[in-house]
């Protein structure tokens, strides 16, 4: 099983950016993509030596195209999740953890920061 999200007050007040350099695009299906430039040194040998792309696209499911829009700079996580509440009903539980775990991982690979 994976790491245990610590859920406190602090961290649902906290306030996630989009990083600018992240692209992303509604597709056919009206599900978010993210465009990620491989950037750096390693992935510049990746991708003459092993045909790595310059851009990967990582396709977000219902909930994350449903949250990924609304991250603005401006709404914390606990105002995400009343949104999130709204629209997905009971299908969204348990809210609070699901929604902590999503945005860990959305800070693990860099395509958010932290409002200060």
């Amino acid at each position: 099983m994976g790491k245990k999200v610590k859920l406190d007050e602090n961290y649902l007040t906290r306030i996630p950016v989009r990083k600018a350099e992240i692209g992303w695009s509604l597709d056919k299906n009206g599900m978010v993509t993210l465009a990620i430039e491989n950037k750096g040194w390693a992935n510049r040998i990746a991708q003459k030596l092993f045909k790595r792309p310059k851009i990967s696209y990582v396709h977000l499911d219902e909930m994350g195209t449903f949250i990924w829009p609304m991250i603005d700079g401006q709404t914390n996580l606990t105002d995400l999740g009343v949104k999130v509440k709204e629209h997905f009903g009971e299908n969204a539980e348990p809210l609070y953890p699901r929604l902590a775990k999503y945005f860990q991982i959305l800070d693990s690979y860099r395509f958010i920061a932290w409002r200060q």
